[in-house]
């Protein structure tokens, strides 16, 4: 008879115990920082979907633009040149006081006009000799 009395005590135990749970409502709780999640959970994120992608970039060994090594060697040259035409037609100008000068330039292949408008307004036109191509613009200087 003991031990039925203890089955029965332990069956009241057990059976109580559940009868005073109480459920509550679910609340989502988002875990993307882009959704409103914690911040601190972005790194974490980053480095699961990044352990995840497979993927491969084929790469051409020409570099990222697609140029090979002389190719680009050779346009940093023009542009090196470029840059030392460019400062030869500056500084011929631009006087000593610092002030564009009006008057006209020339090299092998533009023309470089510099007009005094009027009230210290300069106008630039540069044409293109082979094409004819112009640009313009103005330039206010004290």
């Amino acid at each position: 008879m003991q031990r039925i009395s203890l089955a029965v005590v332990s069956l009241a135990l057990v059976s109580g115990a559940f009868v005073n749970a109480h459920a509550s409502e679910l609340a989502y709780v988002p875990n993307n920082p882009s959704f409103g999640g914690n911040p601190l959970n972005g790194p974490v994120l980053l480095n699961q979907a990044q352990a995840q992608n497979h993927f491969t970039e084929k790469s051409s060994s020409s570099g990222a633009s697609g140029q090979t090594a002389l190719t680009q060697f050779n346009s940093m040259l023009q542009s090196a040149i470029l840059s030392r035409v460019s400062s030869a037609v500056t500084s011929s100008i631009v006087g000593a006081n610092g002030q564009l000068v009006p008057g006209i330039v020339e090299t092998t292949d533009f023309r470089i006009s510099i007009t005094n408008l009027q009230g210290g307004l300069l106008q630039i036109v540069t044409t293109d000799k082979n094409t004819g191509q112009t640009t313009q613009f103005q330039v206010n200087q004290p």
